[in-house]
């Protein structure tokens, strides 16, 4: 077997030792190459050499984003003849702060344990097949969204500029400030479902492609429970800012077994597309990083497009 492992030596939680022992257990099983990312966008860049090169698998040590980078390198977009394009597996080994897309995997947060599973499913050959999500032409792991969650994601990515580290309570304080800036402005977005009216006046909306959406530590965060990877996308679009309103559904988003329900909420899971619109431009996320201003995207579900070296569901 082939393997190309991508280190990002600057995520949160990635370090030498730990990189050591991952590609020491991997050379043990496999053909190794170990590449470091150097630059935004370099993961995507070794990941499409890894496929030209016909490699069995990728293995990726960092964050959402690394994982995110991973994905769009290498595999095709629907419209782009599949058959023509090698896929290689995909393996994680979280490295970031949040690892949202390998926990919700069933993948330990801890990069040691993480990597004793992954040898263990190696061993067995254990590969489990998933859908993602696209937003346009970009394919997501677990999420993407317009408004508040984007300005977030914004703001922390010009903190990681300037050196600061991606941690839960600098996320927390982040999404506390741009809630209130963003409570100012007029709700300018509008969802489109097949099936459903169409929902204006709506501040933000999340698009999920597996529950959690994200994670306050150790604790998962639920918009969506009833969206997995093997399922269609989920839909979470607010049209309040009012304080009450927001501390009430955060309390639901956090509880153990979580229905999210709300007067202001339009909600719905297991959609195959959604189209969002904004009569201004309005930041993107995906997968935890700031994409850009949009005034339109098109999500769509695509099923079973991913083999990755995980857990299967329970």
């Amino acid at each position: 077997m082939r393997t190309l492992l991508i280190v990002n030596p600057n995520a949160t939680s990635t370090t030498p030792a730990t990189r050591d022992l991952l590609a020491h257990a991997l050379e043990s099983r496999t053909q190794l190459t170990v590449a470091h990312t150097q630059h935004r966008g370099h993961a995507a860049e070794l990941a499409q050499w890894a496929s030209t090169q016909q490699m069995d698998l990728i293995v990726v040590h960092g964050g959402d984003g690394t994982v995110n980078e991973t994905i769009n390198g290498f595999l095709p977009l629907p419209q782009v003849g599949d058959d023509q394009v090698w896929r290689p597996r995909l393996g994680v080994i979280p490295g970031g702060s949040a690892n949202v897309f390998a926990r919700a995997l069933g993948i330990s947060p801890d990069p040691v344990t993480a990597t004793n599973q992954l040898i263990d499913l190696l061993g067995r050959d254990a590969d489990r097949r998933i859908g993602l999500g696209l937003a346009d032409d970009r394919w997501f792991t677990f999420s993407a969204g317009v408004g508040l969650d984007a300005d977030v994601c914004e703001s922390m990515d010009a903190a990681r500029a300037k050196g600061r580290k991606a941690t839960p309570a600098r996320y927390l304080r982040t999404t506390v400030r741009q809630f209130f800036r963003a409570r100012r402005r007029e709700p300018s977005v509008t969802v489109a479902v097949p099936g459903h009216d169409p929902v204006d006046s709506v501040y933000y909306a999340f698009v999920t492609n597996s529950s959690p959406w994200t994670y306050l530590e150790d604790r998962p965060v639920r918009t969506n429970p009833g969206t997995t990877f093997e399922s269609g996308l989920g839909v979470f679009a607010m049209g309040s800012m009012s304080v009450t309103r927001t501390l009430l559904l955060a309390r639901q988003l956090l509880s153990e077994n979580g229905n999210p329900k709300a007067d202001a909420l339009f909600r719905v899971d297991d959609v195959d597309s959604v189209r969002i619109e904004t009569a201004e431009e309005i930041g993107l996320q995906i997968d935890g990083d700031f994409i850009g201003k949009r005034k339109m995207v098109h999500f769509t579900s695509v099923p079973g497009v991913l083999d990755v070296v995980a857990p299967k569901p329970s």
